[in-house]
């Protein structure tokens, strides 16, 4: 008979009952009230962090150009010119880059040469999240 008495006590505390659920739900919203503005605007920090990391690359990438062709590519053939020989380019033996140079926000980068807003003798950029060439969100070499 004590045992019947153990098993049905035991057998009403099997499980949570409503209120339990509903604080640890409150705690968890509570938690990520606190965390989710704080990551909030962080993506973007990170892809502008990205994309300045490539325009380093593109850029090095450029210079190695020059060292092989004796000219930088013009603004006809772009960036493509690291991916692909362009005509006249003697010295050109293998791509630069794998692949097409697209920013975080999925456009390509640009070139342009000679420069007209960086102190290098061209400029690489991106035009950022508006997809607007000379705005103020713009990100390159300069």
């Amino acid at each position: 008979m004590e045992t019947k008495r153990l098993r049905h006590k035991r057998s009403n505390r099997d499980g949570f009952t409503l209120v339990e659920i509903m604080i640890v739900v409150i705690i968890i919203a509570a938690l990520a009230g606190m965390v989710v503005p704080r990551l909030i605007g962080r993506s973007e920090e990170a892809k502008k962090r990205i994309a300045s990391a490539d325009i380093r690359t593109l850029q090095t990438q450029l210079k190695l150009f020059r060292l092989d062709n004796d000219r930088f590519p013009n603004n006809s053939e772009g960036l493509n010119a690291l991916l692909r020989k362009p005509a006249g380019a003697q010295g050109w033996s293998t791509p630069y880059i794998e692949k097409e140079a697209t920013d975080p926000w999925n456009q390509p980068y640009k070139y342009r040469y000679p420069a007209t807003r960086s102190t290098s003798e061209f400029d690489v950029y991106s035009v950022g999240l508006d997809g607007n060439d000379g705005s103020e969100d713009d990100i390159g070499n300069w």
